[in-house]
């Protein structure tokens, strides 16, 4: 938690409260159905909330946008963003029910009210977003596939509309299609060496029909 606070330190007293709740909430889960792997619960603040909130460095969501997760697994990057982000939508998705279970039950202990999760595919989403967030579900020439007609028209944030995606390693090859993309380095952002090599990724995309 500590971390959180050394990288946002503006947090209210009800997000440092629901921040704190997350270590309860998925160590009490993860024991029912497994989310977040062994290796990796003990480290939930570097490795999810942390990352998760990469995106937040790199994009400060307005009130009143909507943001769409796609492929959220126990909740990452949508819950931290949405605790972060209180008067912004956001609308998880997973295609596997247990995983969506799981989220719904932090969403409900931790009362948010910005959020909506359902088990659907991505292709299967009505309606348009301002920003779609994931973290390394697929590559990218797939996602986009998945996501192009989903892009709201009207842009209302420093960055255009479209792909905020948390990724790590080398991504020349897949995004050689994508001269747009911008990459951000979280190394330069978050001292822990698990991001050395990670990376936001900001694909703009045109409103299609």
């Amino acid at each position: 938690m500590d971390e959180i606070l050394k990288y946002f330190p503006d947090l209210t007293d009800i997000q440092i409260e629901q921040f704190q709740k997350l270590d309860f909430l998925y160590h009490d889960w993860n024991e029912k159905i497994n989310v977040i792997s062994r290796k990796d619960i003990d480290a939930l603040y570097t490795k999810h909330i942390l990352h998760s909130l990469g995106i937040a460095k790199i994009m400060k969501f307005e009130p009143g946008a909507t943001v769409l997760d796609v492929g959220t697994g126990g909740g990452f990057p949508g819950i931290p963003l949405a605790i972060l982000f209180p008067e912004t939508r956001f609308y998880l998705i997973d295609v596997i029910a247990k995983k969506i279970k799981v989220v719904q039950g932090v969403v409900d202990a931790l009362e948010l009210k910005n959020v909506k999760a359902e088990q659907k595919r991505a292709e299967l989403v009505k309606g348009d977003f301002d920003f779609i967030v994931s973290r390394a579900v697929t590559n990218m020439p797939d996602f986009v596939s998945w996501i192009k007609d989903k892009i709201k028209k009207q842009h209302k944030h420093t960055l255009k509309n479209g792909i905020l995606y948390l990724k790590g390693g080398d991504l020349t090859e897949e995004l050689k299609d994508f001269p747009k993309a911008t990459l951000y380095d979280l190394s330069t952002i978050f001292e822990d060496e698990f991001f050395e090599t990670k990376k936001v990724v900001h694909l703009p995309l045109k409103f299609t029909v």
